[in-house]
């Protein structure tokens, strides 16, 4: 019987069944080339009207990286001091501002998104949301490890990397190789039969 998935096995492999979040990293850098990579591919990724909240802030100077350990959690306090490279995602409020001024099947969509703020941001915060685990999948897809994180200071990370406001820090991704001990314990996944229901 043929896979009915399209993609390779190794692939399927490398951004899924192998891929998991990596706690330690080696001291191979992670250059801007790669990182323009990773966004040319991910940025291609479907959501909603084709919005694209996503900001990133990638990590790199040590007065910076300084500044941003201090808002993660203890937990998370050493790796992210010591992972190659770290990217700050968050999701832009005022994205409706790039938006085409006119969309074909949505006529007035921008208009009616600059006077809605609230509904602005759960958009932004929703498919700034998809964006983040599209990112992830791209870091895979180049042969790096992703340490994305929750544990962090969301409010404090904001007004050191976003000062000019109107920013919702989503996640805290650490990227690299693999260290020594990366993987902590996979947790078991849900079987398809406990979360698929056919009505």
């Amino acid at each position: 019987m043929s896979d009915p998935l399209s993609i390779d096995p190794t692939a399927q492999d490398i951004l899924f069944r192998e891929a998991r979040t990596a706690n330690t990293f080696t001291d191979e850098p992670v250059s801007d080339e790669q990182m323009r990579a990773i966004y040319d591919l991910v940025k291609w990724a479907p959501t909603a009207m084709n919005t694209q909240p996503l900001r990133v802030v990638l990590v790199r100077s040590p007065e910076a990286r300084e500044r941003l350990v201090a808002h993660m959690a203890e937990g998370n306090k050493a790796k992210t001091a010591t992972a190659p490279l770290v990217a700050v995602l968050a999701a832009d409020g005022d994205f409706h501002e790039h938006l085409p001024t006119v969309f074909p099947h949505r006529p007035g969509a921008r208009d009616d998104l600059h006077g809605a703020p609230e509904a602005r941001a759960r958009m932004a915060a929703f498919n700034g949301a998809i964006q983040v685990g599209y990112f992830i999948i791209g870091v895979r897809a180049a042969g790096l490890a992703a340490g994305p994180m929750a544990g962090f200071d969301a409010e404090g990370v904001a007004k050191e990397f976003f000062p000019e406001g109107g920013h919702q820090v989503l996640a805290v991704v650490n990227i690299g190789k693999p260290g020594p001990d990366a993987w902590f314990p996979r947790n078991p996944r849900l079987e398809y039969d406990q979360v698929v229901t056919t009505v």
